[in-house]
């Protein structure tokens, strides 16, 4: 289900829980700094008795001129983890990426775990330091939608 204004401490909680101290110190949420996630594809899975299970947030940035989606944090609770919930919420986010008119995705993570879902690195798209650009990943949501799209990922315009 959506992610609503009501959700959004609790799954703040959830990736406090799920990642390292001082996540907030990565270069990705520079990017996101007083900039809301986009609207729509930011996704809550909970249990039968509403008990928050995993989430996932998008953000807009910019590839050079090139509207593009970030993708992340994405985290499944602990005592969840391993139910393929992580897979349901990046499939069914990026399938409403599309309908919401999205060409690109790109997102900072593991190559071998992301490449199931159509991730593959990005050559000539920097993030701000200390990201490892092997780290780097995008997935076109059309067909050619990386063809010629390089450059430093910045803060989405007017923020």
């Amino acid at each position: 289900m959506t992610e609503t204004a009501q959700d959004w401490h609790e799954v703040e909680a959830l990736f406090d829980l799920c990642f390292a101290p001082g996540r907030e110190a990565l270069s990705s949420y520079r990017l996101r700094d007083d900039i809301p996630p986009v609207p729509g594809l930011s996704l809550v899975a909970r249990d039968k008795d509403g008990i928050l299970a995993g989430a996932i947030r998008y953000w807009p940035v910019m590839v050079g001129k090139a509207e593009t989606l970030l993708l992340g944090p994405v985290a499944v609770h602990p005592t969840r983890q391993g139910e393929g919930l992580a897979a349901v919420l990046i499939r069914e986010s990026l399938g409403l990426a599309v309908l919401r008119g999205w060409s690109r995705v790109m997102l900072v993570g593991d190559a071998p775990y992301y490449s199931r879902f159509g991730f593959h690195q990005l050559e000539g798209v920097t993030m701000p330091p200390p990201t490892n650009p092997e780290r780097v990943l995008g997935q076109a949501l059309l067909t050619g939608a990386w063809d010629g799209v390089q450059g430093e990922v910045a803060r989405w315009p007017g923020n």
